[in-house]
């Protein structure tokens, strides 16, 4: 796993040991990472269910103002701090603690990424909480990434869907606040 492009361009990032994590492929990350690169700099960030953060790093490393990186393994957010000191990226934020409660804070973000262990159901209890919270600024995105078959919620307004983009057997499913 190596940080794509930006200012740790190419730096590696340290990867999960017999954890419980199962980082996004590069192939996956490179496309998402095309789909939002105008929608990056100066952003607040939010990477829940970080596992190594390797999304949210990204991000910082492509000139977002800040990122959260919240997951509920002590092992993951050990693993999310070494990965921001390896990197060198200032801006990150790292929580531990239950995803989902986090969503109930004050906090609103301007970029959302969900990859939470696909079969879990988090993914859609984090989506449920995102809409009814309203945690994004206008114009704001959530990337989610799950299982090619699963399907998501249609949300309300000011909510909506951008579009779905699949890669085997993953989905990258993109909505949006009006």
């Amino acid at each position: 796993m190596r940080v794509v492009t930006g200012t740790a361009r190419g730096m590696k990032l340290l990867e999960p040991e017999g954890m419980d994590i199962r980082p996004t492929t590069d192939v996956v990350k490179e496309a998402l990472f095309n789909i939002i690169q105008f929608d990056i700099e100066g952003r607040r960030v939010l990477d829940l269910f970080a596992g190594t953060g390797q999304l949210g790093i990204e991000a910082l490393s492509r000139g977002a103002a800040s990122a959260v990186f919240v997951d509920q393994s002590k092992a993951a957010v050990k693993l999310v701090k070494a990965n921001l000191e390896r990197t060198r990226l200032t801006g990150g934020k790292v929580v531990q603690g239950d995803s989902i409660s986090y969503l109930s804070g004050p906090e609103k973000f301007d970029l959302v990424f969900l990859d939470p262990p696909y079969a879990s159901g988090l993914l859609e209890n984090a989506l449920k909480k995102l809409f009814a919270f309203d945690k994004l600024h206008t114009g704001g995105i959530i990337v989610c990434e799950s299982s090619a078959e699963k399907q998501l919620p249609e949300p309300e307004a000011p909510y909506a869907l951008l579009k779905s983009y699949r890669y085997g057997k993953v989905k990258l499913t993109l909505y949006t606040r009006l």
